[in-house]
């Protein structure tokens, strides 16, 4: 893997703010923010180091297990928490999320036909990753009952979301270490966010847990496994000689993973009797 040096950045800031993040009791932002370098970090080079042929199955089940697992678990630990300090706040907080997620990820792809000095892939993920970090960080520190459960099955996505940019980065000869970046961008602002308290207002509260939760539905409804014509499934499976075919096969796949995504962020709670 030839190194990036500004995909270096990310981990050794998230090195460097870990320390005084586990100082300030942050041992769940901290774990979650590590989890998500790895995964996409680890997702990167084994998209380096795999051909396209036949890995559009793998991008599907990765998706649409992490995809099922973020819907459920927003729905299942955060939504309740919106509405359950302000129904109207929460309902308006959810919307706003779902939104503002629409309209930054459609805007955002203007940059990728601007002339920027830098990789336009790592440049959109880096962005992502930082926004939903800077969520992350705000929703457990102010949450501090949550579990792990939901913030592993929030950054779920990581993983498939580094395969696919490996795989775009590895065709198009470019440095797949930059993914490094957003790796740890989640952990960037999520911890420095962790540490913001919210004022007691219940309006407030409910707009802010309410925003949150439509980032993440939105995240997740982004990263369900679409496979059609342009899409990020196609592009990998187009490769193949019997691209339609293959596709046919892969939206059975799409609609089985997501499901098994849910089940298990449902089996995990009945697991450990609702202790996230």
């Amino acid at each position: 893997m030839r190194i990036s040096r500004l995909g270096l950045l990310g981990p050794v800031a998230l090195v460097a703010l870990t320390p005084l993040a586990l100082r300030a009791g942050l041992t769940k932002v901290v774990g979650i923010s590590w989890v998500a370098f790895a995964a996409m970090g680890g997702a990167a080079f084994l998209g380096e180091r795999t051909g396209a042929t036949t890995d559009a199955g793998r991008l599907v089940w990765g998706y649409g297990l992490a995809s099922g697992a973020m819907i459920t678990s927003a729905a299942v630990f955060i939504v309740p928490g919106a509405i359950g300090h302000h129904p109207r706040f929460g309902g308006f907080g959810i919307a706003l999320g779902v939104l503002v997620g629409f309209s930054a990820h459609t805007l955002g792809h203007r940059a990728m036909h601007a002339d920027l000095p830098f990789d336009h892939t790592a440049v959109e993920l880096t962005a992502h990753s930082l926004a939903a970090g800077a969520v992350i960080g705000l929703v457990y520190g102010n949450m501090p009952d949550l579990g792990l459960l939901l913030g592993l099955s929030i950054v779920s996505h990581k993983g498939p979301a580094g395969y696919a940019a490996a795989d775009r980065l590895r065709r198009a000869d470019k440095p797949v270490s930059v993914i490094l970046l957003p790796a740890a961008g989640v952990g960037l602002t999520a911890l420095p966010s962790s540490l913001l308290t919210l004022p007691s207002s219940d309006p407030v509260n409910g707009l802010v847990f309410g925003f949150a939760a439509g980032v993440f539905l939105h995240v997740a409804m982004d990263f369900l496994p679409r496979c059609e014509l342009g899409g990020e499934v196609y592009e990998v499976a187009q490769i193949t000689d019997d691209a339609h075919a293959l596709l046919d096969r892969l939206r059975a796949q799409a609609v089985v993973s997501t499901g098994l995504g849910a089940v298990a962020v449902f089996v995990a709670w009945v697991t450990i009797q609702g202790g996230v």
